[in-house]
């Protein structure tokens, strides 16, 4: 395993990369953190559409960020990116794998050649038949998946592995040394909001909701007409309404809350899904991360919602750092580099 390993987290306009040392160690160190903006087009929901473009944007990126490691770990979460639950027969872990292809078929809405597949292991127990293995199958679309990797692979550097998203968010909102216990995580994106189930740290349940704070944006947009970038300034000042103030103010809040209370219904029936199918279990809080944890008033809804402790998510409450790194640098940057940081975090495990 390489000394040095970078995650890299290739978003709609930017691609952010974190750099650690020793990332197969307990705590790996953040030795550098760079991001640079993506032309426009380039990609789409985290996948790469212009491998060429994508490939000068992440060498622009080492340039920037002074990284020394070409090794690389990429992240596919997006809505190419299926999670389902599955329980298979006790067996070596590479034996389940290889017979994914023909078990889970009929729960995959692309033909098996079409995806790639793996089986993340949750927990064993009797079954009717003998021990089993309950797990979270993860199939990704090969094409969507191919792209990525060429375009880091154009820019000259390494993938040592693709993780899932939702994971590596796992590993740094959810350490179990936290976290102990069960916990949801909650990462409202631009585009999608995912949600992440982990007992003592390891993910129980993944689910990717096709709804984020760009659709939001957009429909408040269109609501008050006013542009799109008027619709997210006041987005964000405004919320669910703590700070309204004016009549303007109060009915943006309204338009708001209105169009907040599908997101939150979702939210609120994932984790109620979670609980009813898994008897005596029970969620003991719901953490926040992505741009939209920041909409105000947004937390204290959801906990109106779901009768749960929720709070917004710090991905470096325990990040070692080098010395050549500022520790409020790195918090300054933290919703927007936490997926490339544990990314790199978990490419022990890639």
């Amino acid at each position: 395993m390489a000394k040095n390993v970078v995650g890299i987290d290739i978003g709609g306009e930017t691609i952010r990369a974190v750099e650690v040392t020793n990332p197969n160690k307990p705590d790996p160190v953040i030795q550098r953190v760079a991001e640079v903006p993506l032309p426009v087009g380039a990609t789409k929901r985290g996948e790469v559409l212009e491998p060429n473009t994508i490939a000068a944007s992440l060498r622009e990126l080492w340039r920037v960020g002074r990284f020394r490691s070409k090794d690389v770990v990429l992240g596919m979460g997006n809505q190419r990116v299926l999670s389902r639950d599955l329980t298979v027969p006790k067996a070596p872990l590479a034996q389940i794998r290889e017979s994914l292809p023909f078990q889970v078929q009929d729960m995959l809405p692309v033909p098996v050649g079409d995806a790639i597949l793996d089986f993340y292991p949750v927990s064993e127990s009797d079954g009717a038949d003998g021990p089993v293995v309950h797990g979270l199958l993860i199939a990704a679309i090969k094409d969507a998946v191919l792209a990525n990797v060429r375009a880091v692979q154009l820019a000259g550097l390494n993938p040592i592995g693709v993780d899932l998203i939702p994971f590596a968010l796992t590993r740094v909102y959810l350490p179990a040394s936290r976290f102990p216990g069960t916990h949801a995580l909650a990462e409202i994106g631009a585009n999608t909001t995912t949600v992440v189930v982990a007992t003592d740290g390891v993910p129980q349940f993944v689910r990717i909701i096709p709804s984020g704070g760009d659709d939001l944006t957009g429909t408040l947009a269109t609501a008050l007409d006013i542009a799109v970038d008027q619709a997210e300034a006041v987005k964000r000042w405004i919320g669910l309404g703590a700070r309204a103030q004016t009549p303007d103010d109060i009915r943006a809040a309204a338009t708001v809350r209105d169009l907040s209370n599908e997101l939150l219904t979702s939210l609120r029936n994932t984790v109620n899904y979670f609980v009813s199918t898994r008897p005596g279990s029970g969620v003991q809080s719901l953490v926040l991360a992505g741009g939209g944890a920041q909409l105000p008033g947004f937390a204290e809804a959801l906990q109106a919602a779901t009768g749960i402790d929720v709070s917004v998510g710090d991905p470096f409450a325990d990040a070692p750092t080098s010395r050549s790194i500022r520790r409020e640098d790195v918090a300054g940057r933290g919703l927007a580099v936490a997926v490339a940081w544990g990314l790199a975090t978990g490419s022990c495990a890639a």
